[in-house]
């Protein structure tokens, strides 16, 4: 268990973090399951509509450091393919 002050305050601060992390990973994911819901309904306006609006929440994932910069491309690369190909 922590001993020293300074561990204890890397406790406290580590728990903070990451629940502010967690929920800006459910707000990326959240973005990204509407482009998903929009591609299943075969809605093109909407889905691109969508994209747009999940682009900059998965940027700034990246720039906040919840997400890796390759990841965050990478899905951005999927999401645009499959609303190009409705």
């Amino acid at each position: 268990m922590a001993n020293t002050p300074q561990a204890r305050k890397r406790i406290r601060r580590n728990e903070r973090r990451a629940e502010i992390n967690g929920a800006r990973l459910s707000r990326i994911r959240t973005f990204v399951k509407k482009v998903e819901a929009a591609l299943e309904g075969g809605d093109k306006t909407a889905a691109a509509a969508a994209l747009l609006a999940a682009q900059p929440e998965l940027a700034r994932g990246v720039a906040r450091g919840v997400l890796h910069k390759n990841t965050a491309s990478r899905k951005f690369a999927r999401l645009t393919k499959a609303v190009s190909a409705l």
